[in-house]
């Protein structure tokens, strides 16, 4: 159980997708200028990701792995992640059109996002097992979902402020997204320190 819980912290915090590991950017920047489109697309990161990562282990450990076919792992991983995201947005068209209109061109590129594509490859590559990969990815998803809702307070923040004409646009943005990713660095040593792993 401390395993899982270790898994849990690491995706939120010390491993952040977005903030220690630096994928996932593109929506991180683009759709952070909301509140509620982050938590629209920080949900459907976080169910692509698990969805993700059910469906890939297995067919890498019981197709790829044991056919000797590791080497199509990338390509196998990025069609399961395309078609699940095409699925989302069907769903969501469907029944969320709201949000459908929101998320944009940034809906499909969760297909491209490579924090989703990250996660099932590194769950392969730590050789967790099923229930770990899983409560890894769920973490994983967390913690982009975290960073993407911090980011839209911090960006509401600056919206309200004066700021100099040459930090304006995306200077600031990027300078805001540096101070927050180093605001977790604070939690590097906090697994360690609880002896969790």
């Amino acid at each position: 159980m401390k395993f899982y819980f270790a898994l849990l912290l690491m995706g939120l915090l010390t491993q952040n997708f977005v903030l220690a590991k630096f994928l996932g950017i593109c929506p991180f920047l683009g759709v952070s200028k909301k509140l509620d489109t982050s938590a629209g697309m920080s949900a459907a990161v976080v169910l692509v990701m698990v969805l993700a990562t059910a469906v890939t282990w297995p067919i890498n450990e019981f197709l790829l792995e044991k056919y000797d076919l590791a080497y199509l792992q990338t390509i196998v991983f990025i069609l399961v992640i395309a078609a699940l995201v095409q699925l989302i947005e069907i769903v969501m068209k469907k029944y969320l059109k709201p949000l459908y209109k929101a998320l944009g061109i940034y809906l499909p590129l969760i297909t491209t996002n490579c924090a989703v594509l990250g996660v099932v490859i590194l769950n392969v590559d730590n050789g967790y097992n099923y229930p770990q990969s899983l409560v890894n990815s769920f973490a994983a998803g967390l913690g982009f979902g975290l960073a993407m809702i911090m980011f839209a307070g911090v960006r509401g923040r600056i919206e309200h402020n004066d700021i100099p004409k040459f930090l304006e646009g995306l200077p600031i943005t990027l300078i805001a997204a540096a101070l927050v990713s180093l605001s977790f660095l604070g939690f590097t040593g906090i697994i360690e320190g609880m002896g969790l792993m």
